[in-house]
Order: structure tokens, then C-alpha cells, then sequence
């Protein structure tokens, strides 16, 4: 019986002191030592500029003028370790931060709040930016990767809206009606009442009521923009147009999200990431979030980012059907000093119709220019199709980046959803660049 076993029981209530070694419990080749060697090889010089606080001036770090803010590698390599473990909430990183070996190690007793995480995931678009570029071009400087051949890739990626925040122009109007009333309301109740508690209190919903009138506007004014994309493609695909009879309508919760067909037919609100890499080596040299909800016309702004990054122009485009329009071809053939020669298949076109579109097919085909004539017999040649084998590699970084948890975004609006874009891009290159040095 228990009664009658000798045994330590366990005592809640005494007050100990515990002595932990965070370096002795990691192990030498843990994943998070190569996240901090990594940020310690990057500039952040521009971080550390934002910090207001300073030595020997005053100022008022928040939250508390008594604690200088977490240093910048810190939150840096959090971040990349996080996203890399598929962790995409700033809520569950502090969390972690304070509860598990890997994520305390990083943190080094910097405090942390999720506040502050959530802020610096998304506060610093052009230094993540920037250094996306200085990486890669460590990568290529060593000889690791070229930029000759690059493929590029779209994928949908859920925008954190569910479709029922969609609202046509007429509700949102109301909605902006309503919210006025209300605010009118408020700022009576705030200057008759003279508890102060209260005040603070109405206050607090006041700029709550503003917020969602400024998200209503938002939306509306995306709703004229959706309104007058679709008159536009009305000219020219009447009967397609007449057959939609849905009027437009944009997400009161994120006003730039659109909804997408995604891979598995489902419509959705989402974003379309274009992600442009190297096929063999798995490095992302360019990333892009749009509101599009198709590739089609995209490989020339893709070209000439990459070009302004490095200097350098891709010898040759792997890209989808469709990705490069006929006039996308000839433009990127006829580019001054670095000519693109694009690897795409042909769209497939039906021969069991009249003998006149036949005809009218060939004499389209005789005005094509030289340049998209000599993509058509590219993709004809056994050498062309094998050179365009190279392509589905891409789908390796995009299974990569979802299993990482990039399939649903936990910000909202374009630019933060590039921030968290550009986070998994250096996520990913970064393991990538570990990766091919080991081998």
C-alpha cells in the first residue's frame, strides 16, 4: 500500500533558488546558434539608429523609463528562429521566450513583451529588405549561387480576414454613418462627464470607433478600385463580366485583401506572394506581395527588381503558362545590355476549329516578332524542355515556406504582409546557405 512505501513527496511550497546554464543545456549544433551566428554576420546598423534612447540624453524608453529597449540581434534572431520553427505569433514568442531552452538561450534575459514583438516584426520593412539584398549577394560573391538562371512562382497565401468582413460600398456606407453618430456621441458623453474614469473610458472607444471608421474608408476606396478594375476587363470580356453578378465588396478587417481562387479551388481572402528564386540551390532572391489575383504581366517588374538589387539581370526566366504575355517576351528579349530569354510553355490551343480562326491564328502568328518566334521554337527543342524541367524546383521554396506556417498571414494590410514575407525569405536563405556549406 501506499501507506506503507517510503517515498519523496513534493513540496510546492518551498522557496528555492535554481541555477540554470542556458549555454551548457544547448547543444553546440543546435539550430539556434546558427540563427544568432547569422544576425551577428548582418548590419544592423540602421536598428540601432532607431532607438531613441540614448547614453547620457534623456528620454523614455517604453514601457518603463527605467529598462532600455531589447537590442535589435536579439529581437532579429527571435524572429528568424521563430519563423523558421513555424511559429508566426507574437503572443506564443513570448511565451516561448520564457519557457523553452532554445528561445531563452536567444533572448539572453533580454525582456520581452509581445507588443514589442509584433511591432518589430513588421516595423522594419526596408532594413529586412535590404538585408534579403546584402545576403544574397554574400551568397553570390562566394561563388555559392549565380543569378543566370532564376525561376519565378506565385502562390496564394490567406490574408487574416474571413469572408463574411466583406461589405459592398452601399453597407460600408452605412457602416461609416453609423460610426459617425456614434463618435458624435462619444465626444458629448467625454466633455459633459466629469469623472475622469469614465473620460479614459469613452476615449478609449472613441479612437476604437475611429480606427473602424478609417478601415471603412479603406475598404470603400477599394471597393471603387475592384469596381473600376472590372469595367475595365468589361471591354473586353463582356460576356464573362455579364455573367458575374456579385457587386464588389472589400473586408472591412483587412481593406487590401482580395478574394483569390487558391490551388485547391477554394475562394478565399488572400494575397498572391511572387517569389522569385534560384532553381537548383533553393535561395530567394526576390520576393513581391500583391493584391493580383493572377500572374499574368508580372515577369517584367520581377526582372527589373532583381536588376536593381544585383546589378544584374537574369540570363534566363523559368515561369508558369501565362506568368509572360507575348508582349512580356519581346519586351524582356529586347531589354538594353541584358537581354532575358524566357522559358515558359506555350498556352495550349485548341485545333478542332473552323478553318477561319486557323487562318486568322496563322496571320497573328506571322506578325509575332522575331523574339517570341524564337521562344516558341525554344519551348519546341528537347533542350528548351530541359532547361524548363529546372522550374518545378521552385515548388520546393514555396513547400518550404508553408510548412512554416506563410499559408495564413497573422498581420493585416499589404506592407505588413511583405514584412512577413521578406521574414520567411531570410528564413529560408539562411537554412539554404547552411545547407550547402555543410554539403
Amino acid at each position: 500500500m501506499a501507506n506503507d512505501a517510503r517515498f519523496v513527496r513534493a513540496d510546492r511550497q518551498q522557496t528555492r533558488w535554481d541555477f540554470i546554464d542556458l549555454e551548457g543545456l544547448l547543444p553546440s549544433d543546435h539550430r539556434a546558434r546558427i540563427v544568432v551566428a547569422f544576425v551577428g554576420q548582418l548590419d544592423l546598423s540602421r536598428l540601432y539608429e532607431a532607438i531613441k534612447a540614448r547614453e547620457g540624453e534623456p528620454g523614455r524608453p517604453p514601457p518603463d523609463p527605467a529598462v532600455p529597449p531589447p537590442d535589435p540581434a536579439v529581437l532579429m534572431a527571435l524572429w528568424l528562429y521563430a519563423t523558421i520553427e513555424g511559429v508566426g505569433s507574437a503572443r506564443q514568442l513570448e511565451r516561448l521566450a520564457q519557457s523553452e531552452v532554445a528561445y531563452r538561450w536567444i533572448a539572453g534575459g533580454v525582456p520581452l513583451n509581445y507588443h514589442g514583438l509584433a511591432d518589430f516584426r513588421v516595423a522594419h520593412l526596408e532594413a529586412l529588405d535590404r538585408l534579403l539584398t546584402e545576403s544574397v549577394t554574400a551568397l553570390i560573391e562566394a561563388g555559392v549561387i549565380s543569378l543566370s538562371e532564376i525561376a519565378v512562382d506565385g502562390t496564394k497565401v490567406r490574408a487574416n480576414a474571413g469572408r463574411g468582413s466583406f461589405k459592398t460600398s452601399d453597407k460600408l456606407s452605412r457602416i461609416e454613418a453609423a460610426v459617425e453618430r456614434r463618435l458624435g456621441e462619444l465626444k458629448a458623453e467625454v466633455a459633459n462627464d466629469p469623472e475622469a474614469s469614465s473620460r479614459r473610458k469613452r476615449a478609449a472607444q472613441e479612437r476604437a470607433a475611429r480606427e473602424v471608421k478609417e478601415r471603412a474608408q479603406r475598404a470603400r476606396a477599394a471597393v471603387e478600385k475592384i469596381r473600376a478594375e472590372k469595367e475595365k476587363r468589361a471591354r473586353r470580356h463582356k460576356a464573362d463580366e455579364a455573367r458575374k453578378k456579385s457587386e464588389p465588396g472589400a473586408s472591412l478587417s483587412d481593406p487590401e485583401a482580395r478574394n483569390m481562387r487558391f490551388a485547391d479551388g477554394a475562394v478565399r481572402p488572400g494575397y498572391n506572394v511572387q517569389i522569385a528564386g534560384t532553381p537548383t540551390e533553393g535561395v530567394i532572391v526576390s520576393v513581391e506581395v500583391t493584391d493580383r489575383r493572377n500572374d499574368a504581366g508580372l515577369a517584367g517588374p520581377m526582372v527589373d527588381d532583381i536588376e536593381q538589387r544585383y546589378g544584374v539581370a537574369p540570363t534566363d526566366l523559368l515561369v508558369d503558362t501565362n506568368y509572360a504575355t507575348a508582349d512580356d517576351i519581346a519586351a524582356l528579349a529586347a531589354r538594353d545590355g541584358h537581354p532575358v530569354a524566357v522559358y515558359a510553355p506555350q498556352p495550349a490551343e485548341r485545333n478542332d476549329v473552323k478553318p477561319e480562326t486557323l487562318a486568322r491564328r496563322a496571320r497573328q502568328r506571322a506578325k509575332e516578332p522575331d523574339s517570341v518566334r524564337a521562344w516558341r521554337d525554344r519551348m519546341d527543342s528537347s533542350a528548351g524542355q530541359q532547361v524548363y524541367r529546372r522550374r518545378k524546383l521552385i515548388e520546393r521554396i514555396n513547400a518550404h515556406l508553408k510548412n512554416r506556417g506563410f499559408g495564413i498571414l497573422p498581420v493585416r494590410g499589404l506592407i505588413k504582409a511583405k514584412a512577413v514575407a521578406l521574414w520567411h525569405a531570410l528564413a529560408n536563405n539562411l537554412m539554404v546557405a547552411h545547407r550547402l556549406a555543410a554539403a
